[in-house]
């Protein structure tokens, strides 16, 4: 019993580890560099529950999901200045909002081809930002 005390003891203090690490990151980061955490979390989340929907653990699916969809609404979409991005802005956020349709009729659906689509467009557009800091650097 004390083994599996000091097992979860551990969890929880690598767990803890992890936090700080990420929040050190944040702390951190570029507004920039943010983005590219975002975009990096939101595919992590979508490889997260396309693994659980072929295992089929729904709720653990559709807790990936819905973390997904978190950072694309509340952060990705939240992040777009409409006034100094004009057209990009408004088209990023129709992009968004389809994402979020996406991930929305794959958690419904259990559909793997819905998740496909999101990650790509995802992909896709975090390219070309990280591709943006790389000529902005000057790299």
């Amino acid at each position: 019993m004390s083994a599996m005390r000091g097992a979860a003891a551990y969890g929880r203090g690598a767990s803890a580890y992890a936090k700080v690490g990420v929040e050190s990151a944040v702390m951190a980061a570029s507004p920039h560099q943010l983005i590219v955490m975002l975009f990096d979390g939101a595919l992590a989340s979508i490889r997260t529950a396309r693994i659980h929907l072929q295992d089929g653990n729904v709720a653990e699916k559709g807790k990936a999901i819905s973390k997904a969809l978190d950072i694309v609404n509340n952060g990705l979409l939240a992040a777009l200045d409409a006034e100094r991005g004009g057209e990009i802005a408004e088209r990023l956020a129709s992009l968004y909002d389809y994402v979020a349709r996406l991930l929305l009729s794959a958690n419904r659906h259990d559909d793997v081809e819905s998740l496909n689509q999101a990650e790509t467009l995802l992909s896709d557009i975090a390219s070309a930002w990280r591709e943006i800091d790389g000529q902005a650097s000057g790299s």
